[in-house]
């Protein structure tokens, strides 16, 4: 009968490497959540979308709540296009290539 090798749960656990990775992404979720919560901050009638951002574990959760938050910051008003362009730069550094395809190729 063969041996085999114990089963790696964590393998690289407790690498510098993997810690820092791990630590950057943290930041970034929590800049992303700040970002969600001063965009919400002083707009009428979006008690639940703050509750829902302040509870919010992982960037995929507040990705499936961009949709409602953005129609909250709807219309021509200058602050709510700034937190509009700010909230899309926060998504961006966190869900890169997330883009419109143009329809143009490179070659």
């Amino acid at each position: 009968m063969l041996a085999t090798a114990p089963r790696q749960y964590s393998p690289g656990c407790g690498m510098p490497g993997d810690r820092g990775a791990r630590l950057a992404a943290r930041r970034a979720f929590v800049a992303l959540k700040l970002d969600f919560m001063t965009a919400l901050a002083d707009v009428p009638d979006t008690g639940w979308l703050q509750i829902q951002v302040r509870h919010a574990e992982e960037p995929v959760d507040l990705w499936l709540l961009r949709a409602p938050v953005f129609a909250a910051l709807g219309g021509a008003d200058p602050g709510y296009r700034q937190r509009r362009q700010q909230l899309r730069r926060g998504l961006d550094s966190i869900f890169p290539d997330l883009g419109h395809a143009s329809g143009f190729v490179t070659l």
